[in-house]
């Protein structure tokens, strides 16, 4: 089971859901739970097979480029920081994963 992966999109769930509590933002709570559920998916499809990683890759690399973005134009580390953080990791996290399953050729 890919219990990081789960709860990476629990972060990003929350994530959305606090920016709307807090900010009234709906667009946080929109792309919060979307994201959240693609990180979900993607957590499901990477435990029944650690070679399918593409939705993962996927969604915690568009994380990092547009809550990179937004963490360079604000220099606020809350949230965009922490998510580009989180997401960064995910990223690396799945990458590691890949190299490690991956067969090698000699």
């Amino acid at each position: 089971m890919d219990w990081i992966g789960f709860g990476y999109a629990a972060l990003v769930s929350a994530g959305g859901v606090i920016g709307y509590l807090k900010a009234g933002s709906v667009t946080s709570l929109v792309a919060g739970l979307l994201f959240g559920f693609l990180a979900a998916v993607g957590a499901y499809l990477t435990s029944q097979n650690p070679k399918n990683v593409w939705l993962s890759l996927g969604t915690a690399g568009t994380l990092v480029v547009v809550m990179g973005l937004r963490f360079l134009s604000s220099w606020k580390f809350m949230p965009a920081g922490l998510m580009t953080l989180a997401s960064a990791l995910m990223l690396a996290k799945l990458i590691r994963g890949m190299l490690k399953t991956s067969p090698h050729k000699s």
